[in-house]
């Protein structure tokens, strides 16, 4: 079963802070708290899902490579590779949220004991662009040592003309008359139950708190235009098929000033013309004819990087894996480079000459070449064959 995105486990945006997460984390930790779902195993799988996303996504380095990888980014590199197998293991490596060091507890919040001061929201400025996906194909030549690309994508960009304000000019824009600046909407509403506030996002400025009297001519207020833009990707050796990295501001301007959306590149890998791939080792097929498997060879077989010398004993059986050494891909994280392996297959030939099948007929009845053991025999006299 493929692994959730860790982002949306904890139910935050890609940038959100460290505060927002460790929010985020201990409301999943107090809806899924084994005490409060004694022996439910699905509970408790959620309880350890949430408790790897949040080990991952506060660490800066893991973090960084989760974002541009995903999760092959954290393969390997504790907790947010095979997560928590153990809930005390969480208890342990989160002491500062179940413990009540320096603070509230989890359990204080459990059961009501602490009370935070909400904190108002600022108004955000403009309005978030989109994402952008492209597939980007490589050659496993590529895959093993890494890749500078250029690639030409279409998206908006911030406008020339009003330099993204969508505003014709610095007094074209004005405060919302709806909100009157703050980019909120408060009602009020009584029940029996007492007096509710209810504070929104206003509609009339998407929460930016202004808006245009006078829009640009060019950009029609929107403050981008499309264009077409080119990225360059670094590509790092080692990356798989279907696995992907994220530019962060690279996708679609926001408008009228907004944060500029993220472009994730997904990494499709071409078939090779001689090569399979198995996680970082490659595998290459050799064929080979009977006199060479018997009596031993030296042969040239292609490499990611050119040709090198490969030597067949004499006696080499079908099927064999010989290994080259550091011969593959270079591992994402781990330094060092995986193997070339080399497959036997004996080549037999359909058809033979007339002298062929003469020299075949007499080697065939020296003992070099004659099938079955003696143990073989035993069998067949045991039953009267």
């Amino acid at each position: 079963m493929a692994k959730r995105d860790y982002y949306e486990i904890l139910g935050v945006e890609r940038n959100a802070s460290k505060d927002e997460l460790k929010k985020a984390y201990r409301k999943l930790a107090m809806q899924y708290h084994p005490d409060r779902n004694p022996d439910n195993k699905e509970a408790e799988e959620k309880f350890k899902e949430a408790a790897e996303a949040y080990e991952v996504l506060t660490d800066e380095d893991k973090k960084a490579r989760y974002d541009r990888f995903g999760h092959d980014g954290v393969r390997g590199s504790g907790f947010g590779n095979q997560g928590f197998s153990d809930v005390n293991d969480i208890f342990s490596h989160f002491s500062d949220i179940f413990g009540g060091m320096g603070g509230s507890t989890i359990f204080d919040d459990f059961f009501g004991g602490s009370q935070r001061s909400r904190g108002g929201k600022g108004r955000s400025h403009g309005t978030a662009g989109s994402d952008l996906r492209v597939t980007l194909k490589l050659t496993l030549e590529e895959i093993a040592a890494g890749a500078s690309k250029k690639i030409k994508i279409k998206k908006y960009i911030k406008c020339d003309s009003c330099n993204g304000s969508g505003a014709e000019d610095s007094s074209s824009t004005k405060s919302c008359p709806t909100c009157h600046g703050t980019g909120e909407v408060k009602t009020v509403s009584r029940s029996v139950f007492g007096q509710f506030v209810n504070i929104s996002t206003c509609s009339n400025c998407n929460g930016e708190g202004t808006i245009v009297d006078k829009p640009c001519k060019k950009c029609m207020g929107d403050g981008r235009a499309q264009s077409e833009h080119q990225v360059n990707i670094n590509v790092p050796p080692g990356v798989y098929n279907e696995s992907y990295m994220t530019l962060r501001g690279e996708g679609n301007e926001g408008k009228r000033g907004g944060q500029a959306g993220d472009l994730q590149v997904i990494f499709n890998e071409i078939p090779h013309e001689y090569f399979m791939r198995d996680e970082d080792d490659i595998i290459y097929d050799l064929h080979v004819s009977i006199p060479e498997a018997i009596l031993g060879t030296d042969v040239d077989v292609p490499t990611l990087t050119g040709k090198a010398r490969l030597k067949i004993d004499p006696g080499t059986q079908f099927g064999k894996l010989l290994k080259m050494t550091n011969k593959g891909i270079k591992h994402l994280n781990q330094g060092g480079y995986g193997d070339q392996i080399v497959r036997i297959n004996i080549d037999v030939p359909k058809k033979v000459s007339t002298k062929e099948k003469e020299l075949l007929k007499e080697l065939s009845g020296l003992p070099g070449f004659k099938t079955g053991s003696a143990d073989d025999k035993n069998f067949f006299k045991r039953f009267g064959l």
